[in-house]
């Protein structure tokens, strides 16, 4: 890869990943206060792809939408999130994040069209239960279909604006989170982010994301899951968690935060009551290794073109780049070299030096 040098030896290392099948209203398998960073997407209130799912967790929203209560019925489904999110209070550290990936609702009931804003409502349960809200980021996905334009076309005011965004919701629980020990600074130190990446990454708005194509066959589980692509979750795991950390994703669908943070040499637990998606899961775990390690060289060289004829004052000990920050020069990236996911509950990543 572009950039690297001989690097000081270090043993190899490796990470867990458990995958479990069931509702993630009651994580039974998980510790309390042992969790990093949650960073998920759940069902969306009020969308209709998943209103099947919410019935089978509440028979009482079925009745609600029969009778054009489009209110109540969004309430209750957010009820049946609000399990969930009680569940990631339970489970995450003092000083963890939590990252909502969520979009609001459009729909007609009876006659009237109307907002379902499933953003707002999120942010005040999390407010409820003791977490800060941080700046968070709206991610657009900006649509060039004839028909995207919704109500009566050109006569005021029966128009209406187009919805093409998602909220990416952030929550921390707690004071800022402490690094005490000597392994837990040196775990931060090498999961810095190059300095040009910092300035994309959080900005408060991300557009055109790339990511690694699913290549999913299942076109109709696909659809059911709702995945995002591989850089979104990529992201928020190098931005708001260290290597080794614990992941958490309560509604993995296709398995792209399980991915994300193998890529990232993070620890995860991913809960999906859809059995079905396990097959998909399996599927892309298969041959992760050279799309995982791509990915880092991509990185890599993109930070070289970056640094190319710029004056930069520091080197980077592990790899020898140049970069633009005393806090890039600890920065250190894993090879991985096998991923065993002969187990779902118990995959096991090994990492070498890159």
């Amino acid at each position: 890869m572009t950039g690297t040098c001989e690097m000081s030896e270090r043993p190899s290392r490796n990470t867990i990943h458990r995958i479990l099948v069931g509702n993630s209203q009651e994580m039974k398998e998980v510790e309390s206060a042992s969790v990093d960073l949650v960073v998920t997407s759940p069902p969306y209130p009020m969308i209709e792809m998943w209103d099947e799912t919410f019935y089978l967790l509440n028979r009482d929203i079925r009745g609600r939408m029969r009778q054009d209560d489009g209110r109540g019925a969004h309430e209750l489904m957010h009820d049946e999130l609000d399990a969930v999110w009680r569940e990631a209070d339970r489970v995450l550290k003092d000083g963890a994040v939590a990252c909502i990936n969520i979009g609001d609702a459009t729909r007609t009931i009876g006659s009237q069209f109307q907002l379902f804003p499933n953003h707002t409502r999120v942010t005040e349960r999390f407010r409820e239960l003791g977490f800060f809200s941080l700046p968070s980021i709206i991610w657009r996905k900006p649509t060039n279909a004839p028909n995207k334009f919704m109500g009566s076309g050109m006569l005021p005011p029966g128009a209406y604006v187009t919805l093409e965004h998602e909220h990416i919701l952030v929550f921390r629980k707690g004071e800022r989170r402490r690094f005490a020990s000597e392994a837990e600074k040196a775990n931060r130190n090498e999961s810095a982010f190059f300095w040009e990446e910092r300035n994309l990454w959080f900005s408060d708005v991300w557009t055109n994301l790339r990511g690694v194509s699913q290549k999913l066959d299942r076109d109709n589980i696909r659809r059911r899951s709702g995945a995002f692509p591989f850089e979104l979750p990529y992201r928020l795991i190098n931005m708001y968690s260290a290597k080794l950390d614990v992941v958490l994703d309560p509604f993995l669908g296709t398995g792209t935060t399980t991915l994300a943070a193998i890529a990232s040499a993070r620890n995860s637990i991913g809960y999906e009551m859809e059995g079905a998606l396990l097959g998909v899961v399996k599927e892309r775990l298969a041959g992760f290794e050279d799309i995982a390690n791509d990915y880092i060289g991509c990185r890599i060289a993109a930070h070289n073109e970056f640094v190319a004829g710029r004056d930069c004052g520091f080197a980077n000990e592990p790899h020898g780049f140049r970069c633009t920050s005393a806090q890039e020069t600890g920065m250190r990236f894993d090879h991985l070299d096998s991923v065993d996911a002969a187990d779902l509950t118990n995959i096991r990543a090994v990492y070498s030096e890159l």
